[in-house]
């Protein structure tokens, strides 16, 4: 029997349905190709990257837009908005945006633009990852590396030559598969550390990442397949806090570079401005990200970057209470365009 019928011919768990087959990786790619120019341009922005991780280049990484995106036109408007930026201050920040189409949730909730892109139930994940993968080719058409917290293995092959950067949060730092997942990404990923706060998952994080792996998953065709990974080398530690508070002051970084070098990791820490170090309160990025520019400043080198939660407007709404406001997250609350852009121009001028 071929492969492609067994969903549909199957008897399913008793739990569980097929709804709907989605196109494999590798077909959307083609239906939604990078061009060669384009393709040149990722490579490039990722050897820029690599360059910061590695001191080579001495800008400073700025990981910086929505929370999520769950509506196209603020997203190409933030998008405008930040390349005319970038080519202000390119000699000093590499601007990077914040293309998350996942959203982990503690329980339940919108779990982002690729599962439910019309925000209202319906989950229409075939739009979903059509449409995510439409708006991030429209932001690198624009000029701008592209980021993303990669939640879903699978979903993963949908966008992985599109990224220049990526991240994998607090909640799945620790899980074997996404470990194994980067550890064949071309790219540098940033593993946060855990919501306790401690790094040391996500030390073992970065020094599975660093070696091979054969392990389950799908190839572009989307079958199941033994995928065989060289190991990523391009890896480092992202600090957002914890259940105790923040981790960005100077003893913590201190810490956080000691940890790195008893795992044999090279120092290289990228700082979550939101989450546990804001305090989830967005009016309080600038102060954390003030702070960690002042220990660059100082000379800590092994501060490379950091990570802002901006969109168009302050704050965040509630989906499904009324109409919704243009420009405002429907996720974790964002420090508006005005207040970053005034942040990120002003921390070119100091650099």
């Amino acid at each position: 029997m071929h492969a492609s019928n067994l969903a549909l011919t199957q008897p399913q768990a008793a739990n569980t349905s097929v709804s709907k087959r989605l196109p494999s990786p590798h077909l959307l790619k083609q239906q939604m190709p990078l061009s060669s120019e384009l393709t040149q341009q990722v490579h490039s922005q990722r050897q820029a990257i690599r360059a910061i991780l590695e001191g080579r280049d001495p800008r400073l990484l700025v990981v910086v837009g929505p929370c999520s995106l769950h509506d196209p036109r603020s997203a190409l408007e933030y998008a405008d908005r930040l390349a005319e930026l970038s080519r202000e201050v390119d000699d000093k920040l590499l601007l990077v945006m914040r293309a998350y189409v996942e959203k982990p949730r503690t329980t339940v909730g919108w779990k982002g633009l690729a599962y439910d892109p019309h925000l209202d139930g319906s989950d229409d994940m075939h739009a979903g990852i059509a449409l995510s993968r439409g708006l991030m080719l429209s932001m690198i058409e624009r000029g701008l590396p592209v980021a993303t917290e990669l939640l879903q293995p699978v979903a993963a092959g949908y966008f992985d030559d599109l990224l220049g950067w990526a991240a994998i949060g607090a909640r799945t730092t620790e899980s074997q598969i996404h470990r194994e997942m980067v550890s064949g990404l071309e790219l540098a990923v940033g593993f946060k550390n855990g919501t306790d706060g401690g790094i040391g998952i996500a030390c073992d994080a970065m020094r599975s990442a660093a070696h091979p792996h054969r392990h389950f998953g799908m190839d572009a065709q989307g079958y199941p397949a033994i995928i065989e990974s060289l190991g990523n080398p391009d890896t480092h530690l992202v600090l957002r806090g914890g259940h105790q508070g923040p981790n960005y002051d100077a003893a913590s970084i201190a810490l956080a570079r000691q940890g790195l070098a008893k795992a044999g990791l090279a120092a290289r820490i990228m700082v979550d401005c939101s989450h546990a170090n804001s305090g989830k309160d967005p009016t309080r990025q600038p102060a954390v990200f003030e702070d960690v520019l002042q220990q660059r400043l100082d000379g800590d080198r092994s501060l490379v970057g950091v990570m802002l939660e901006g969109h168009l407007f302050d704050g965040c709404q509630a989906l499904g209470k009324g109409a919704l406001k243009y420009g405002v997250s429907i996720t974790d609350a964002c420090l508006g365009w005005a207040s970053t852009e005034a942040l990120l121009r002003g921390a070119a001028q100091r650099l």
